[in-house]
């Protein structure tokens, strides 16, 4: 389904679906991994968290809502970051890498690589402020998974 401007309705059909962001994944983790900034932060890695993190992406994107189904939805996003201390060098790396992964990997439309990327800042200052509580911190209720679209958090 095609918006009023033409563009595709969801950032997730933009990018090329699920394909697309499994590719996102696995390029952007393969620079994090040799990353000498992030590599630590993912120490406890494991390869189905690649795709755990397209699934992520996928829902938050407008795609199909696996993340919450299967997986746990945001309050397990959330939970993930706890007491992982991560630094704000930390984060703008992780926003660095990320972007040249969505430079790499994703259509080349100006516009749609901007949205994603502003999701990616975003997420990752909640992910750095939550990372700073201790493991078994009650989040409370955060509500359902975010949706990101043309115009941002919705």
């Amino acid at each position: 389904m095609t918006g009023p401007d033409g563009r595709p309705e969801t950032l997730y059909e933009a990018v090329g679906g699920a394909d697309a962001l499994q590719r996102l994944s696995d390029s952007f983790y393969e620079a994090v991994l040799a990353d000498e900034l992030l590599a630590p932060v993912f120490a406890d890695f494991t390869p189905t968290h690649i795709e755990h993190v397209a699934v992520w992406l996928a829902e938050v994107f407008g795609g199909p809502a696996r993340f919450t189904e299967e997986l746990g939805g945001h309050q397990a996003l959330l939970r993930a970051h706890l007491g992982l201390a991560i630094t704000e060098e930390q984060r703008v790396r992780w926003v660095e890498l990320m972007t040249a992964a969505v430079d790499k990997e994703l259509p080349d439309d100006e516009l749609l690589r901007k949205r994603v990327v502003e999701y990616f800042e975003w997420g990752t200052k909640i992910a750095r402020q939550v990372s700073a509580d201790p493991v078994g911190t009650d989040l409370g209720t955060p509500g359902p998974t975010p949706r990101w679209g043309w115009d941002g958090v919705r």
